[in-house]
């Protein structure tokens, strides 16, 4: 893996960008180093004015151990600075945007960099470089990854991703076409779910002194079966994470259905009670490619027979 990080690290580099690494960067467990240690290197780069973003390489299984160790005021405090990557990601940086204001990328990790981005979608680099106010729109490619992750340990360099599926977005709730809009917030549900009821995730507060417009709520499941999203998003559900939701976008999955419940339906079981639009398919879960979505922008969605797009402005 040392190799595919210094290929992305010097494409990061060839942006213009000085690359500074972490010490706690040992790949060898589940875990770089101990909490506190994590905590502490964190806390320092996020309240570094020189950084302007922190992008993991990958990994975060556990990154909820690192929650009550972190210095929300201090952060709240701190010029903001970029936190970006997803999956168990979200366990970080979800709640910075809900705590502190400060605006979090979810989308692709550093590992991930190299790959070309398809047409419609931006990269990460692109975002994080652009000023306030910008606006940028996103369109699904059409296209998707079927099979597993590529081996980086024996192809380092690779840069095309393998997208040999097609498909688009998909509505849930019914057939009629959807346009919605609000501040965007979300993330992994595995790793959510672990949040949901406590301070560190209350949307709803969020949604009262952030977001008087309401919100659009993205959710993806990155591999438990069918039964284990149902019940985790029932329990976001009554923790208040989708009270304030104008609409609920939920990304493509390649986590298993159950012989009686696939997760489409797992969705529509936990959310369809809530009477507001659910697309479905969006390019922000673990099957590539990736549509970067900022927590804490305003986002614009749009979905019919003839237009899909989401138009986020960094506000």
């Amino acid at each position: 893996m040392l190799e595919r990080l210094n290929v992305a690290v010097r494409d990061v580099q060839a942006h213009g960008y000085e690359v500074v690494l972490g010490q706690c960067m040992d790949g060898a467990g589940h875990v770089s180093a101990s909490a506190a240690d994590r905590a502490s290197e964190l806390m320092s780069m996020l309240t570094d004015p020189t950084i302007r973003a922190v992008v993991p390489p990958w990994g975060g299984e556990t990154a909820i151990d690192l929650i009550p160790l972190l210095d929300w005021d201090r952060l709240r405090e701190a010029e903001p600075t970029w936190l970006v990557g997803f999956s168990d990601i979200s366990t970080l940086i979800t709640p910075l945007t809900l705590l502190t204001g400060t605006a979090t990328l979810h989308g692709d990790n550093l590992m991930n960099t190299p790959y070309r981005v398809p047409e419609g979608l931006r990269s990460w680099l692109d975002i994080v470089a652009a000023p306030p106010g910008h606006r940028f729109t996103q369109t699904p490619p059409g296209r998707h990854r079927t099979t597993g992750f590529d081996n980086f340990a024996a192809f380092p360099g690779v840069r095309e991703y393998t997208l040999d599926a097609q498909g688009t977005w998909t509505r849930l709730d019914n057939s009629g076409d959807i346009e919605a809009e609000g501040r965007l917030i979300g993330g992994c549900i595995e790793t959510l779910c672990n949040l949901a009821g406590t301070p560190y995730l209350d949307v709803a507060a969020f949604a009262r002194d952030q977001a008087p417009e309401g919100l659009l709520v993205y959710v993806e499941a990155a591999e438990n079966d069918a039964f284990t999203i149902c019940r985790n998003l029932h329990g976001m559900r009554l923790a208040g994470f989708f009270d304030h939701a104008n609409a609920i976008l939920v990304g493509r999955t390649g986590a298993p259905d159950n012989t009686s419940l696939t997760q489409h339906e797992a969705v529509l079981d936990a959310l369809g009670s809530l009477n507001v639009p659910i697309i479905a398919d969006i390019e922000c879960g673990h099957i590539p490619p990736y549509m970067p979505i900022v927590n804490g922008a305003h986002g614009h969605i749009v979905h019919s027979p003839s237009r899909s797009e989401l138009t986020q402005t960094l506000d």
